[in-house]
């Protein structure tokens, strides 16, 4: 399962990867975390979540904290969404309003 932890405004301005679940970085732990009031259901799986920001260091550090709280079935996608984008994969551009 992809999850974008990357900011609202990186998403308007940049794109976002087609299906992936967009989790902002700032409540990565919160919303991950079962006993949290703030978790989401979509994260309790048993599927691997595959972490991005825009570069990979953020979603670097991401994999190591949710590591440390227990999360065993986790990754990161090298280079992060620029290298995704720059390799031609699908990009959704957000429609101007």
């Amino acid at each position: 399962m992809l999850v974008d932890i990357r900011d609202v405004r990186e998403l308007k301005r940049d794109g976002r990867i087609p299906g992936a679940f967009q989790a902002p970085r700032g409540m990565l732990e919160f919303w991950i975390d079962p006993e949290s009031p703030y978790h989401k259901p979509e994260l309790a799986t048993d599927r691997t979540l595959i972490l991005f920001c825009a570069a990979a260091w953020r979603s670097a550090l991401s994999v190591k904290t949710l590591q440390d709280m227990g999360v065993e079935d986790i990754a990161e996608i090298e280079g992060g969404f620029s290298a995704w984008a720059e390799a031609g994969l699908p990009v959704a551009k957000d429609e101007a309003p």
